[in-house]
């Protein structure tokens, strides 16, 4: 059965035990997180990452109202250095960055040679030589060190020692700026800059996974990660700052895809709504992609990933699997995210349907474990649009 708002526990996983084991990398925050109340972790990148501490909606208020803490040190990094890191770094995405400054952050899709999207990673240009990608979850270093193998160029690719944090919400600015000072509170949306806490190392970045304003921290030292938490949670008491996982509902809100959930590398950026952008083959760079996309461009393409509200009683925590997607009595689709907006009043979806179905106004079906639901196609995202929000 499908979980209910009024029910305390997902029902499906009734009776089910995950248990840890060495093959499971720990986070440097992990210790923290059980210590601030984490109940519920997940895999991504091979790391353990936190999904619930007490109240998944109780949570999602928090980042709106106040400052939040997250441990997400599963987003691993690719660096890429050394004199043709920028030419390799093209390689590797469609998305044009010739005018990518020194300290600027680009969202990107990491593209195999048949256009499948293999990561959808946020970029980090930290010098004129050297990049992050802060990846999603998928094997994205494999990638990068096969297309090394064979591009014929003078690059370093290694997995540093990075373990990102990120602080969410209206009141990460002043927190920020009373541990930083004005220079890295005043970062431009999706810009960064090295910094340095007491002497730990960091990278931070205004980026962040909730559509909300907010900053990521990128610990340099992994051994020095429950200093950091420390640090980040004592300078945060005036601005009750707590820990939280990151937040399923506002992401959606926000038109935030979940990489290996919503798509894979059997998806193209043209079939993903919004997606589309990312796509600048204007130009003469040397793309591994670049012959597969331009015949999706000139062909079209079959299906969309796109936006559905959905029917029904308000819907909790997230999908413990995918919905069959019907129309006129036969399966079109999936649908691949789904929950409950609380401020938004309404169920949030994602749903993947053939292109003549992804007109907004659309109705189709999704057919949940209690019962087919309607499943109306809606623009995305859900809540600002104009992300006046995050740039603030």
């Amino acid at each position: 059965m499908a979980t209910a708002v009024t029910d305390p526990e997902p029902r499906v996983n009734d009776g089910f035990r995950f248990y840890f084991a060495s093959w499971y990398k720990k986070s440097p925050y992990f210790g923290r997180t059980v210590e601030a109340g984490c109940r519920s972790w997940d895999l991504y990148n091979h790391m353990l990452i936190p999904t619930l501490y007490d109240d998944d909606v109780a949570e999602y208020w928090h980042l709106l109202e106040h400052v939040t803490l997250w441990d997400v040190a599963a987003e691993r990094q690719v660096e890429i250095a050394g004199p043709d890191a920028a030419r390799f770094t093209q390689l590797l995405t469609p998305r044009d960055l010739s005018t990518c400054e020194v300290g600027q952050c680009k969202y990107v899709v990491l593209c195999a040679p048949d256009g499948g999207i293999v990561n959808d990673p946020i970029l980090l240009r930290l010098r004129k030589d050297r990049f992050w990608l802060s990846l999603a979850d998928s094997d994205a270093l494999l990638f990068a060190l096969g297309v090394q193998a064979f591009a014929g160029l003078d690059v370093e690719i290694r997995e540093p020692d990075v373990s990102p944090l990120q602080v969410q919400g209206p009141k990460s600015k002043p927190l920020i700026r009373k541990l930083f000072g004005d220079a890295i509170a005043d970062l431009r949306y999706y810009r960064c800059a090295d910094a340095e806490l007491d002497g730990i190392p960091l990278v931070v970045s205004r980026t962040g996974w909730s559509g909300e304003l907010g900053y990521e921290l990128y610990l340099r030292d992994a051994a020095r990660g429950a200093e950091l938490w420390d640090r980040v949670m004592s300078a945060g008491e005036e601005f009750r700052i707590r820990a939280i996982a990151p937040s399923d509902q506002r992401r959606m809100e926000a038109g935030i895809f979940n990489y290996g959930n919503d798509m894979d590398v059997t998806n193209n950026p043209f079939e993903v709504t919004g997606l589309e952008r990312l796509v600048e083959l204007d130009n003469d760079h040397r793309v591994i992609a670049r012959a597969a996309l331009e015949r999706v461009a000139a062909a079209g393409v079959r299906k969309k990933l796109v936006g559905v509200r959905l029917g029904g009683a308000p819907l909790t925590m997230w999908l413990e699997d995918f919905w069959p997607v019907t129309s006129g009595g036969r399966e079109v689709g999936r649908l691949t995210s789904a929950a409950y907006s609380p401020r938004l009043r309404i169920n949030m979806g994602y749903a993947w349907v053939p292109v003549e179905l992804s007109e907004h106004g659309t109705t189709v079906l999704a057919l949940s474990p209690d019962g087919p639901i309607e499943a109306e196609v809606v623009p995305l995202p859900f809540w600002d649009p104009a992300k006046t929000v995050p740039k603030a």
